[in-house]
């Protein structure tokens, strides 16, 4: 952490010292939320609620981030390594299917430490890696044996629109090398005798207004780089928050005609796995409220 590289950005942030890079992070870990999360995948929240730990800051600046207060405005709270164990614990203690870390990249340093003291104390339950896939792969190879479940976002194929709405430079490049370390390390998705999943990929895409050809062009990369019994999530809850209510394409949610399109898609190009949010779901009602519940 004196030299940062866990993402693309590669600040070079001496954050030892208080030194910050693009995703302003300090060095412990800094929480918004952590509480039990029922609006994820099926497998994932099940009966009993995902263990999610939501994490301030984040490498990407997406001008639709539903979460940006606490991703771009930094709201949260700074804790300690043993107190993010004790999270862990303490989920478990509550029946939680899995811990999910939400938006985790700039602390993968600290969450390495903390998995690992939380399962010296028990901790049994899956990991679950909950990123926008912007990440050098060292730092995924850092997490090899630690997590069981990775659950990325691929948002863009075009570079045009990954850099004009999340600041990120070769953005599929980098996210797609990070995906397949992460296939290459927990598999296709294993689920339990409940339908919850235990370990594997499940590779999420948020349907975004204007970039149907670019949706293809990320699903044709799934189609022919990784095998049908990976999970896709195509998720339709967009809906314009943040600078996005100002843009020119991104000021109004998905039409049916998109959506129709994307799942037909979808089918045609052989994809078999996964889930297809409906597209009634585009509405802020999923945000959850960022008050440093269980911190």
């Amino acid at each position: 952490m004196d030299n940062c590289n866990l993402c693309p950005h590669n600040c070079n942030a001496n954050r030892i010292e208080g030194k910050f890079g693009i995703c302003k992070a300090p060095y412990y870990p800094k929480l918004a939320r952590a509480a039990l999360h029922y609006w994820e995948e099926p497998c994932i929240s099940g009966t009993r609620g995902s263990g999610a730990v939501f994490f301030s800051h984040c490498n990407l600046k997406c001008i639709y981030c539903q979460n940006y207060d606490i991703s771009q405005e930094y709201f949260g709270k700074d804790i300690s390594i043993e107190k993010l164990v004790d999270i862990f614990l303490n989920f478990q203690k509550m029946g939680a299917h899995n811990i999910n870390l939400v938006s985790p990249t700039p602390f993968i340093h600290a969450i390495k430490d903390a998995i690992i003291k939380a399962k010296e104390k028990g901790l049994s339950i899956p990991i679950v890696y909950n990123s926008n896939a912007y990440e050098n792969i060292d730092a995924i190879r850092q997490l090899d044996g630690l997590i069981d479940v990775y659950l990325p976002d691929l948002k863009y194929y075009n570079d045009k629109y990954s850099i004009e709405f999340s600041n990120a430079s070769h953005y599929f490049d980098h996210a797609t090398s990070a995906i397949l370390e992460m296939y290459r390390q927990v598999g296709s998705p294993i689920m339990d005798d409940e339908g919850i999943i235990k370990k594997g990929l499940i590779i999420r895409h948020l349907l975004l207004p204007g970039l149907m050809d670019d949706s293809k062009k990320v699903l044709d990369w799934i189609a022919m780089s990784l095998p049908k019994s990976v999970y896709i999530s195509l998720m339709a809850q967009y809906t314009p928050v943040y600078k996005a209510k100002e843009h020119k394409i991104l000021s109004h949610a998905i039409s049916k005609r998109h959506y129709d399109a994307i799942i037909d898609y979808f089918c045609k190009i052989g994809l078999e796995n996964g889930y297809i949010q409906d597209i009634s779901s585009a509405k802020s009602d999923y945000t959850p409220a960022f008050d440093l519940t269980g911190i």
